[in-house]
């Protein structure tokens, strides 16, 4: 819980726009009353290890996660995940390369 206080504490001082959190579903119940009281977008999902994704921050980002609607983020496109890492504020070259990468990746699978 110490790093989900941190996140809030890096979202109200406007170090992030959006977070991603993953923490055991026992903790969404507070999660929620937390992220309520403070008046706070969020979206959380269940992935398959029985832990939740907490993605929470500014409104419009958190309805373009609700848009892209998947559970799992190894379900996300390519385009989706490269637009997910600069929306979490992930360094922008680095997402270029990943993006370039798999997209290379996926080229020679389909060949």
């Amino acid at each position: 819980m110490e790093v989900f206080l941190h996140h809030i504490y890096e979202y109200e001082k406007g170090i992030r726009n959006l977070i991603l959190h993953t923490i055991s579903k026992s903790y969404m119940p507070l999660i929620e009353r937390k992220l309520q009281s403070k008046n706070i977008a969020y979206h959380i999902t269940e992935i398959r290890n029985g832990n939740i994704n907490v993605f929470f921050g500014d409104e419009s980002c958190i309805n373009v996660i609700k848009s892209i609607n998947k559970n799992s983020l190894s379900d996300y496109s390519l385009e989706e995940d490269f637009m997910l890492g600069i929306m979490l504020g992930y360094d922008r070259k680095k997402q270029c390369e990943r993006y370039l990468k798999f997209k290379e990746l996926n080229k020679s699978k389909a060949s």
